[in-house]
């Protein structure tokens, strides 16, 4: 009881130090918007090491971070052969190849109204299929390997990616587009001086959604065959033999790997979007 009373201090003391961290005089400042997040993230992982040891709750409920952590490193030759293997292979590749392919018939469809009509609600539907009846298919269709995770992906991003795209190109104003009109502007000269730069928000908003989707299918798909390397493999496995330290490790790598993506999409949308209101400070 020692430890449930040491973890109910903590929080305490974490939810008070960051309550007068985020209402006092420096809660505008860059340190303050940093050091909230750390103190909160610090004070969930204290609180769940001393609430497992205390209540002594079985590793195959839930292992204490400690538990992780030491698992952690002792496999991180396995850990980094599954981030390759579904991140930067299968993810990232059906990311690239999902969402470029999304912004090029963003394009088509703007250009030609039949094409919205046709493919939009068809799109609507494809995106309402569960990945756990798409994956299976398309494993059989391309493979084992990391061709299929890639193609699992690029059906997830394509539809989010493409509707937010055609909506960001329909953003322009109707003045707007008729005072293009008045200078004489081509088709694309309007596209690449009006309607691509209104448009920016939006394309960022899906790359930034596809992030997402494109980890949880590169992993789930995995679960639906794979070679003996991957995170879903690893997990599925793990599960299967009890071992949950290494499914919470690999749960970490996803979760590092998620942040670091969508981070680094926030951050290419901040440079090319600085003049949108939102990314004024």
């Amino acid at each position: 009881m020692i430890m449930v009373g040491l973890a109910i201090l903590l929080w305490i003391f974490g939810w008070w130090l960051n309550t007068r961290l985020a209402e006092g005089p420096y809660a505008g400042t860059r340190a303050v918007q940093l050091a909230v997040p750390l103190i909160f993230g610090l004070t969930v992982i204290g609180v769940w090491e001393l609430l497992v040891r205390g209540l002594e709750v079985p590793l195959v409920i839930l292992p204490a971070p400690s538990a992780i952590a030491v698992r952690f490193s002792e496999s991180i030759p396995i850990l980094w052969a599954d981030f390759v293997q579904t991140i930067l292979k299968g993810a990232l590749s059906g990311y690239v190849i999902g969402c470029s392919a999304a912004f090029l018939m963003a394009i088509a469809v703007d250009r030609w109204d039949f094409l919205r009509m046709g493919l939009l609600p068809v799109g609507n539907f494809v995106a309402a299929l569960p990945i756990v009846g798409t994956a299976p298919i398309l494993v059989m269709w391309f493979g084992f390997d990391w061709q299929s995770k890639a193609a699992v992906v690029v059906v997830m991003v394509f539809f989010p990616m493409l509707v937010n795209t055609v909506a960001g190109l329909r953003e322009a104003t109707a003045m707007q587009r008729d005072l293009m009109e008045t200078y004489a502007a081509s088709y694309w000269q309007s596209f690449f001086k009006l309607r691509l730069p209104a448009a920016m928000p939006f394309i960022f908003n899906g790359l930034k959604i596809s992030t997402t989707l494109a980890l949880i299918g590169a992993i789930v798909a995995e679960f639906f065959g794979s070679p003996t390397v991957g995170m879903g493999f690893r997990i599925s496995t793990s599960v299967g033999q009890l071992s949950l330290d290494m499914v919470w490790a690999e749960i970490v790598v996803a979760a590092l790997a998620g942040t670091a993506f969508y981070g680094l999409v926030a951050m290419i949308e901040k440079a090319v979007t600085f003049w949108h209101p939102s990314q004024r400070g």
